[in-house]
């Protein structure tokens, strides 16, 4: 999970942002796992479409 001002700050390094909101918690719910690494960042195989929005 990266904050919003993270997101946009590292979105800049390579050319216009894209926010996409990630229903992580309905996905954990569904069966997806995730995994963290020692730096904190949440990593998952794949995220399905339907768990994807775009604010």
């Amino acid at each position: 999970h990266v904050d919003e001002q993270t997101s946009i700050a590292v979105g800049r390094r390579r050319g216009r942002p894209v926010l996409l909101q990630v229903r992580a918690r309905e996905m954990h719910q569904a069966g997806c796992e995730f995994f963290v690494t020692p730096n904190q960042v949440w990593l998952t195989d794949s995220v399905p479409a339907e768990y994807i929005e775009f604010p």
